[in-house]
């Protein structure tokens, strides 16, 4: 993936879609193998390293369903989320940038993660994984459950992400919208990719309009 472009993998549940962003940032919780081929970024071979090194590598997951700590403050939130950066001052850093990409945060910051909305619990998940100052963000289904004026903040809020330039892998249900924003998009059906190209051409494909928007 280049800097600054957003990837969307789309399909049905069951696809593997989930299961591809856990291979990646280690989340396999001792039953998700690499059986065959390998899993590389930059380079750099991520087969056998445990999240926490796949973190200081570059590569940060908010998985579907948040994970938030509901019993600490948003501030706690995402305090924890820098917990790998080296220095204090470094945390201090990157915690300013992230308020100032998310104002209402700084606004909440007192307030226990638990008592926020479901939109607003979504965002700060994504808060604290920009604590980790990733160069690969992946998101798995962030707009699931929002209410329509939440979705479409979530989604300006990936294109910003873009501009500052973190590539994103986009795992979503709303195939339409996450196609139209996604420079590629990969169409995934029983753990293989079947379709694969510009994220706007795959919103006129017939297979996609047929099996993903109804059409």
């Amino acid at each position: 993936m280049g800097a600054g472009e957003i990837v969307a993998l789309v399909g049905s549940n069951g696809a593997g879609k989930t299961t591809l962003l856990r291979v990646v940032s280690g989340l396999r919780e001792g039953f998700l193998k690499v059986t065959r081929g390998a899993v590389r970024f930059r380079g750099e071979g991520l087969d056998g390293l445990d999240p926490a090194q796949i973190v200081t590598r570059g590569i940060a997951h908010v998985p579907e369903g948040r994970h938030l700590f509901p019993g600490l403050t948003v501030r706690e939130n995402l305090r924890l989320g820098g917990y790998l950066l080296a220095s204090r001052s470094r945390a201090r850093e990157t915690l300013e940038q992230v308020l100032e990409m998310l104002p209402f945060l700084r606004e909440r910051s007192r307030q226990l993660a638990g008592t926020l909305s479901g939109g607003e619990q979504q965002l700060l998940a994504v808060g604290r994984a920009l604590m980790q100052r990733p160069t690969l963000l992946m998101l798995d289904e962030p707009s699931v459950g929002l209410a329509p004026r939440m979705v479409a903040v979530v989604f300006d809020l990936v294109a910003r992400i873009r501009e500052a330039g973190v590539s994103v892998l986009l795992v979503e249900q709303n195939v339409r919208q996450a196609l139209t924003l996604a420079d590629r998009g990969y169409v995934l059906e029983n753990g293989r990719i079947v379709l694969e190209g510009r994220g706007a051409d795959l919103v006129g494909h017939p297979t996609v309009k047929r099996a993903y928007l109804g059409l």
